[in-house]
């Protein structure tokens, strides 16, 4: 055959390429409606699967099952791998130029995993593979495990986000994903695998309530209750929980899945108080790999502070380490060994290990804006460095490179954990502290004056603290961490914002101000709304406990409800003798402390708009 014949041949091959291109592209634009329509009833069933998928896994992974059980959940997984497929290679037939256009780089490579998992259905399993290593990849369970996990979180996360473009209200889609989380939380702790020997439903949703609000409170041993699979279970609701749910979908469906609406960037900036809508993927990006970081850094510490001075093997010390680190940071409380932080091993064997928990503790609940000033802070420094190198003029800067946000929360944290400790030695030196050398006395002032912010940690026995050291620690637990922190409370920033108003009422100054710069008014009732509804609904709380529990001693059960609705996790010693409508009264608590009651309320009530007329003032007699 001749080079022209080839030609030709080309040229014709070609020529048949270009119809079939332009009639796919007439059938297309012909079927628009049809096509639209198809890919919104993949999108449903894809979500469907997603769910379907992911209950499928944890039965897998929690119960005991037989073959045919094994099979059925096998069969129901291929259901779902079908649909996922399809959804793809839809959207890459029929939405190329929109899927190429809205989804990075991750999401390709989640994209391609699910067809990957094809393979063992076209090919038979070889019987002589060239590679055996990548043999054993593409036909395990674990990658198709693995991609199918991958994908339905990804389209769960996509599909809440999607909710939030549709102008859902956010303190009720961020106050129904903690409710949804805590029941989804409390059924995975009853999982047969997660359990030495079983517990009970009330006891699951406790715990499950109290790890994704970060509280630490409990009515069980978690060391001798859960196994590993279920401490894995804790740590991953307790994660949930401090960075708030918001947090982790917002991330998986814009960094992985490409944008969304204006509106939802919009409510998910003002969330994680980004600067703009073009800073949000990176602070969310700095806000989850700076928690990463810190919590692995802290495992790391804590490992080297505590190896060969326990007796546990190599296997355990790791997962106290990366369990209390973890519970350290996100101020949730949770122990994975017989008596927590009081552990006689810890307790008078080890002081560094306090230091590092409070160090944690501390970086956890000063709050994720100070810490992102922080680092546009750092990166500014940085750049004038590199300009002055470079023998340039500094660029514009600006005027405050720390905000009044900032300043105000590390001047009234600082001064509170400051005044905490010193009063914390003096109090307790002859009680709790008695016996003690002065570092462990200092060591342990500094520990017991972090954790009330919100840890819930008791490295002494709390019931033998004296009344007045109870009245401080109810203080603290009251204040709690900053705003927009792993900690509880009515904030730091509230305390500040009462406290500021407070010296200009009593200085007579016309506006309340603080390094140069004017509160607003609206911050000011924020925080005195906040504070009358922390008391009324301490008040309510504890009215209530009293109530149900009269046999109990009334100081436990105050100190219990502030724990509680404070998400503190501090306890004297009855959460374990609580009925079970007391332990309900506590999950509906520590769920108001969670979520916030001014931002549950917020979302409930209907928005009243501005008067068409304004109404002259008047004085009430305030003395």
């Amino acid at each position: 055959m001749t080079a022209n014949n080839h030609r030709s041949i080309l040229l014709r091959w070609t020529h048949k390429l270009k119809l079939m291109h332009k009639g796919f592209i007439r059938f297309t634009h012909r079927s628009l409606s049809s096509i639209q329509a198809f890919s919104s009833v993949l999108m449903l069933l894809s979500v469907i699967a997603s769910i379907v998928s992911l209950v499928c896994l944890v039965i897998h992974a929690g119960y005991e099952h037989t073959y045919s059980e094994y099979l059925t959940i096998r069969h129901i997984l291929r259901a779902a791998q079908g649909i996922f497929i399809t959804n793809v290679v839809f959207n890459l037939i029929f939405n190329l130029a929109h899927t190429v256009r809205q989804t990075r780089s991750v999401k390709w490579i989640v994209d391609i995993a699910i067809l990957v998992t094809l393979l063992p259905w076209i090919y038979p399993h070889p019987q002589n593979p060239w590679l055996p290593w990548l043999e054993q990849i593409l036909y395990s369970n674990i990658l198709l495990y693995s991609a199918l996990a991958a994908y339905a979180i990804l389209t769960l996360s996509y599909a809440m986000l999607r909710m939030v473009g549709k102008r859902t209200n956010p303190s009720l889609l961020l106050s129904g994903s903690f409710f949804a989380f805590i029941i989804i939380g409390s059924f995975l702790l009853m999982l047969p695998k997660c359990t030495y020997g079983g517990i009970d439903y009330i006891d699951a949703l406790f715990v499950s309530t109290s790890a994704v609000c970060i509280t630490g409170l409990t009515p069980i041993d978690v060391s001798v209750t859960f196994t590993p699979l279920g401490l894995l279970i804790l740590a991953f609701l307790i994660q949930i929980g401090a960075l708030g749910v918001m947090t982790f979908t917002s991330f998986f469906a814009l960094f992985f899945s490409g944008s969304t609406s204006i509106y939802s960037q919009l409510m998910l900036k003002d969330m994680i108080y980004s600067k703009s809508m073009n800073a949000l993927i990176p602070t969310l990006l700095y806000i989850l790999s700076f928690t990463l970081a810190v919590e692995l850094l802290g495992a790391v510490f804590i490992f080297l502070s505590i190896h060969d001075t326990m007796s546990l093997p190599l296997d355990k010390e790791i997962l106290f380490s990366l369990f209390h680190s973890l519970s350290a940071f996100c101020n949730a409380g949770f122990s994975n060994i017989p008596g927590g932080m009081s552990n006689p091993l810890l307790l008078h064997g080890n002081l560094s290990i306090y230091w590092i928990m409070s160090a944690l503790i501390i970086a956890g609940s000063i709050g994720f804006p100070i810490l992102v000033n922080y680092k546009d802070a750092l990166h500014q420094y940085i750049r004038d460095i590199w300009r002055k190198l470079r023998r340039r003029n500094t660029e514009i800067r600006p005027v405050h490179i720390y905000n009044m946000n900032t300043k105000i929360v590390l001047f009234t944290f600082t001064m509170l954990f400051l005044v905490g400790a010193v009063l914390f030695f003096i109090l307790e030196y002859d009680n709790t502290l008695a016996g003690m050398t002065l570092g462990e006395r200092i060591t342990q002032s500094v520990f017991n004056s972090a954790t009330p912010r919100s840890a819930g940690f008791s490295s002494v026995n709390p019931a033998r603290f004296l009344n007045v050291t109870l009245v401080l620690v109810l203080f603290l637990m009251w204040v709690g961490g900053a705003s927009q922190s792993t900690g509880g409370g009515i904030k730091v920033n509230t305390f500040a914002a009462i406290w500021l108003n407070l010296r200009a009422i009593v200085t007579g100054a016309p506006s309340v101000t603080a390094y140069k710069r004017t509160i607003s008014l609206g911050s000011i009732r924020r925080a005195n709304a906040v504070v009358a509804i922390s008391i009324i609904s301490y008040l309510i709380v504890s009215l209530i406990l009293l109530w149900l529990e009269p046999h109990l001693p009334a100081r436990d059960l105050l100190f219990e409800s502030c724990s509680a609705l404070f998400t503190v996790g501090s306890s004297l010693g009855i959460t374990s003798q609580l009925s079970p409508a007391s332990e309900i009264l506590l999950c509906v608590a520590m769920f108001l402390g969670r979520v916030g009651i001014i931002s549950l309320l917020t979302g409930i009530a209907r928005r009243r708009h501005a008067a068409g007329c304004s109404y002259p003032s008047d004085n009430i007699i305030i003395n």
